[in-house]
């Protein structure tokens, strides 16, 4: 039945090709989520009234973060060719991806981070500040655990919009679903290739916003 509703589908090529987008997704995520929490945690800090209060730091900050944020990803992906080449030897393969799709999503999670800790009670804060907790224990002991279900959401709605970003670089040879579905499918005028790959990232999204969502409500106790 399957074989005859998609006679082009190379599956052992296409289950191959889901794991680079799920190996992809996973990584970029975590990476993701270090560096968009850093610069978040940053946005915040330095933020008028807070612990390291800046201007020009938050300013700087600020604007990296708009910038990235606000670069459509296939360009973003053509602008970092040079930069991908001198870091990774190689603009092709899953590894290769990594850089724009970090680049491209962690300063959209940094505002997301921002955010979650804007929505922190500022009587927290306040009461930790007046206990003298360095800013190092108000960091681990109020603002992660204080916003913790907003990152999570946070996070997950980042790494959804990674799993497309996946999908895009593969029109520039980054392997995974995009890659074959462009290749095999749109260039070979194979459209149940292009289906099932698109079938495929859809599951994939999915779990994804399955597994956030559960997450989200087990830690969240308000």
């Amino acid at each position: 039945m399957i074989n005859t509703l998609f006679p082009n589908v190379d599956w052992p090529k296409m289950w191959e090709a889901a794991f680079e987008t799920l190996y992809m997704t996973a990584i970029s995520t975590i990476l993701t989520a270090i560096f968009g929490l850093a610069l978040g945690l940053l946005l915040f800090l330095t933020s008028p009234h807070q612990a390291w209060a800046n201007k020009l730091a938050n300013w700087l900050t600020g604007a990296f973060v708009n910038i990235f944020r606000s670069i459509p990803f296939i360009i973003l992906i053509i602008l970092l060719i040079p930069f991908t080449k001198l870091l990774l030897d190689t603009i092709r393969g899953p590894n290769a991806a990594f850089p724009a799709l970090v680049i491209g999503a962690a300063p959209f999670y940094a505002r997301m981070v921002l955010i979650g800790l804007r929505e922190i009670d500022k009587g927290v804060l306040e009461a930790a500040r007046s206990m003298g907790a360095k800013t190092s224990t108000i960091i681990l002991k109020v603002l992660l655990p204080e916003s913790l279900p907003a990152l999570v959401s946070g996070i997950t709605v980042t790494c959804i919009s990674l799993v497309g970003y996946t999908a895009m670089a593969g029109i520039i040879g980054a392997g995974g679903l995009g890659t074959l579905a462009f290749l095999d499918g749109f260039q070979r005028n194979r459209t149940d290739v292009t289906l099932m790959a698109t079938i495929l990232i859809l599951i994939l999204v999915f779990i994804i916003q399955w597994i956030g969502d559960m997450v989200t409500m087990k830690i969240d106790k308000r």
